[in-house]
């Protein structure tokens, strides 16, 4: 039985991301792109760094391991663990915070679902009487691009009010249509893309809390094969986005609120791509990348903000490895990673795999 696909065709990839200058914009966002590969030591050295949760059967983040728990199969094969770095959120803290990028996408969903999550995000910042424990940036998705709503603040209680600001106005890409389809999902990418590029310039973790239900639409019949061009096409932009978002310490987690029946067709697409002629859209979709990114996801239920405060004991509790890749043979070389724990019914969530270079 072959795989659904995804009726949208990618467009070209820019790096294009409108910001309203009333809101703060971050310059960062509208620059050229940094090679990112060269924005730390370990990058220039070849060296991966991989940011590692570890939880009980309940889904409780585990501290207190060290080097020896952990084993690291690289295409199966064990690969040395360099160096571990622990943070337990009490005596080792991340330094710097681990930084939670909050952002709300108008752009995938109804005005209603807008609302909810605007709401649900207001909520959160408001607990603990507005005192954030990790710094928070807001952002704001719309079809005209991506909004800067606040750069990283403590302050939930300016957070919410800027939140409580938020005016979705009228949708311009229309929800039906394949036309629409495909708008939705180079605008998601673009976003997503230039946030990595973005991150990438700061030290740290951060976590991307995506609002949302995602960009794409599974249907269980194949459209007609996509050309070579194509698929060469969005396999540069599943390793472009897969290295930038590990090179920047970006986990992705897709959270959505109301009562929608949760769909698993995203399962079918995790394992990693290994060549162009395997590329499909639907590698794209917001469920596949943040799996992938070592994220998770959330939902769908009535509690958003519960999902936030569920993803930031992973921004709080967290080890981080390095190891060295094996010479590759050839470029965009993939490489499928699994994390082993030393120890009864534990789980490492990590990145799924890397493309390693010559």
């Amino acid at each position: 039985m072959s795989k659904p696909y995804l009726h949208c065709l990618a467009l070209p990839f820019l790096f294009l991301v409108a910001a309203s200058a009333q809101q703060n914009p971050n310059p960062a966002l509208s620059s050229g792109p940094t090679p990112v590969a060269a924005t730390t030591p370990a990058a220039r050295e070849g060296r991966i760094k991989l940011d590692v949760v570890v939880t009980d059967k309940s889904g409780k983040p585990v501290t207190g391991l060290g080097l020896s728990d952990f084993t690291l199969l690289d295409n199966k094969q064990p690969n040395p663990i360099l160096s571990l770095h622990a943070v337990d959120g009490s005596m080792q803290k991340a330094d710097p915070p681990t930084e939670i990028l909050l952002l709300i996408d108008a752009a995938n969903v109804s005005i209603q679902g807008d609302s909810v999550a605007r709401d649900q995000v207001k909520k959160f910042l408001l607990e603990n009487g507005g005192h954030l424990a990790q710094p928070v940036s807001l952002f704001l998705l719309t079809d005209q691009g991506i909004n800067i709503l606040s750069p990283p603040s403590l302050d939930g209680t300016a957070l919410a009010a800027k939140a409580g600001q938020i005016d979705f106005g009228l949708k311009k890409i229309h929800d039906a249509g394949a036309w629409g389809g495909v708008q939705r999902l180079d605008l998601s990418l673009r976003t997503l893309t230039a946030i990595a590029q973005s991150e990438s310039r700061k030290p740290g973790r951060k976590l991307l809390l995506w609002f949302g239900t995602g960009w794409g639409t599974f249907d269980s019949s194949r459209p007609p094969a996509a050309s070579k061009a194509q698929q060469q096409k969005w396999f540069g932009q599943i390793v472009q986005l897969s290295t930038l978002l590990r090179q920047a310490r970006v986990s992705v987690y897709s959270l959505s609120g109301g009562i929608h029946v949760a769909d698993f067709t995203y399962q079918e697409f995790l394992d990693g791509v290994k060549t162009a002629d395997q590329a499909n859209t639907a590698d794209l979709t917001l469920k596949v990348l943040a799996v992938q990114s070592g994220g998770r996801i959330l939902g769908p239920d009535n509690d958003l903000a519960g999902q936030i405060a569920s993803c930031l004991q992973d921004g709080s509790a967290f080890y981080t490895i390095s190891f060295d890749p094996p010479r590759a043979d050839g470029p965009n070389e993939y490489h499928d990673l699994k994390l082993q724990i030393d120890k009864p019914k534990l789980t490492a969530r990590t990145s799924t795999g890397y493309y390693n270079q010559p």
